[in-house]
């Protein structure tokens, strides 16, 4: 093994941030540290708002992407959690190991944006934040799920754990959507979904995979009172809300009373003016949603792995492609995951 990998960095020139190739040593391992093989890595729409410098808490020079998969090559002397040859992904809070409260000491340690991330060769870790891979899972998939999956399974599981016979709204067929709507299956909730059109390649992607009604938004701006419609008139448990400012009023007025609005995106803008009486009035728990713990990752993968289920992948781009990776992602017109193969 050299001493030298390729990385990609986020680095800022005047007022841009660009995507920079280049070469550095292998970081040296502390007494709890892994380094890993980078073998798959995948892109969130965060990793976008990185690039275009609308994301909060992000270094210069960072190696961004904050979900990645690869092989153990070497561990630090007190590394017990894991071996040389094991299959491992990480949670994108490195520090955050239990408990369902993001605390403060987490963000010191965001993978991808404050602490070195996944598009590179080589990353090393302390052990404490890695998860084992189940067998089933190649790395291409694997890499998918730290950010966007983890994120859909406490959304779902968020203000009580979703239970079989409830109804979930998902919007759209993006990475978080498409998690949400598999976990939400699996835990045998019906699911409703809004999609720009219900004839298109997404909408058939969105059926396919379990939703029992696809809602076309560009043809029925009144959305959520066809959603109301399909409840009769109560509403749905809950929301998995990932656009944002165009549809964050209108996914209120979805769901049920007592019912919850997982934020987890802002796709369509950071602004929507939600009525704090209706909230109130309605008892609407409304909450955000950041992915979670490494506790979380691991009981996600332990359901997944009970059905053996597999992420959607929209397409697979090789190291070198990193751009065309982060451009198919700025497409807006992506189903399931973007992969970059290392």
């Amino acid at each position: 093994m050299s001493d030298f990998q390729t990385t990609v960095r986020l680095t800022k020139n005047g007022n841009q941030t660009q995507l920079i190739q280049n070469k550095q040593a292998i970081p040296t391992l502390g007494k709890n540290e892994v380094l890993i093989k980078v073998k798959a890595a995948s892109l969130n729409f965060r990793d976008h708002a990185a690039l275009s410098g609308n994301y909060p808490g992000v270094v210069n020079s960072v190696v961004p992407l904050s979900d990645g998969a690869g092989e153990v090559v070497a561990v630090g002397e007190e590394v017990s959690r894991v071996s040389v040859g094991s299959r491992v992904s990480a949670n994108c809070w490195a520090n955050w190991v239990d408990g369902k409260v993001l605390k403060p000491e987490y963000y010191v340690a965001s993978i991808g944006f404050n602490m070195d991330g996944w598009l590179a060769e080589y990353i090393v870790l302390h052990e404490m934040s890695l998860v084992q891979l189940p067998d089933y899972l190649s790395y291409t998939e694997a890499a998918t799920l730290a950010c966007g999956a983890v994120t859909a399974w406490n959304a779902i599981h968020q203000h009580g754990t979703l239970t079989a016979g409830q109804t979930v709204l998902v919007q759209g067929a993006g990475g978080v959507s498409v998690f949400a709507l598999q976990l939400a299956k699996l835990s045998g909730a019906r699911v409703l979904a809004i999609a720009s059109r219900d004839d298109d390649d997404k909408a058939q992607l969105l059926r396919e995979l379990g939703a029992e009604k696809v809602v076309a938004y560009g043809e029925n701006p009144d959305w959520d009172k066809e959603i109301l419609k399909l409840t009769n008139g109560l509403g749905v448990d809950k929301v998995v809300e990932v656009a944002g400012e165009k549809t964050i009023n209108k996914s209120v007025a979805s769901t049920k009373a007592g019912g919850n609005v997982a934020l987890v995106g802002f796709a369509s803008g950071m602004g929507g003016g939600v009525s704090p009486l209706e909230i109130m009035t309605r008892g609407i728990q409304l909450g955000a949603t950041t992915m979670g713990s490494r506790s979380d990752f691991e009981a996600m993968l332990a359901a997944m792995a009970s059905v053996k289920m597999k992420p959607v992948i929209d397409s697979v781009f090789a190291f070198d492609d990193y751009q065309k990776a982060y451009d198919r992602l700025q497409s807006g017109n992506v189903t399931g995951k973007v992969v970059i193969e290392m």
